[in-house]
C-alpha cells in the first residue's frame, strides 16, 4: 500500500510568529490561507496551524533512551541525509534543541537519528531518521 500524507492541524497562539518559523525557520512551502490559519507542505503531508488563544498547560514528558521526551509531539521520519542536511539548517538558525541531533538506541534494534524543538506556540516536534528504514516498526525479540 502506497504510503499517505497525513493531515494534522495545530494551536498557535500567534499566527505571524508561527509563520515566520514554519516558512523561514523550517523552509517549508505555505499553501493556502485566511486571516485564522495557514496550510504548509510538511514533507509531502499536509500541516495546519490554527490561531488559538493561549492555553496554559503542563508539561508532560516521558523518559526514552535517558532523555525527556515531550509528550505529545509530531514530525516525520527522513530520509538519512535529509535529516542530517536538516539538522545542519535549524542548527544554522539557532534552533533551541529540547534534545539535540543524536543516535538513538546505537546498536540496537530500532537505532535512528533523532532531534526534538517547540515551535513558537510550544508544540513540539521530533524529526528523526533510520539508516535501515525495515527498522521503523522493528520489534524487539
Amino acid at each position: 500500500m502506497a504510503l499517505a500524507p497525513f493531515h494534522l492541524a495545530i494551536p498557535v497562539h500567534n499566527l505571524e510568529i508561527s509563520r515566520d518559523f514554519y516558512t523561514n525557520t523550517l523552509n517549508l512551502e505555505e499553501g493556502r490561507s485566511s486571516d485564522h490559519w495557514v496550510d504548509y507542505n510538511f514533507f509531502g503531508h499536509q500541516l495546519v496551524i490554527h490561531f488559538k488563544e493561549t492555553e496554559v498547560s503542563d508539561a508532560i514528558t516521558n523518559s526514552v533512551d535517558g532523555k525527556a521526551v515531550p509528550v505529545p509531539h509530531f514530525g516525520v521520519v527522513l530520509e538519512w541525509e535529509a535529516f542530517l542536511d536538516f539538522a545542519e539548517l535549524l542548527k544554522s538558525k539557532s534552533i533551541k534543541f529540547i534534545i539535540a541531533p543524536y543516535i538513538r538506541f546505537e546498536g540496537l534494534v530500532g537505532e535512528q537519528a533523532t532531534m526534538f524543538f517547540k515551535d513558537p506556540s510550544g508544540n513540539a516536534l521530533e524529526f528523526k531518521a533510520f539508516k535501515d528504514m525495515t527498522q521503523l516498526f522493528a520489534k524487539l525479540s
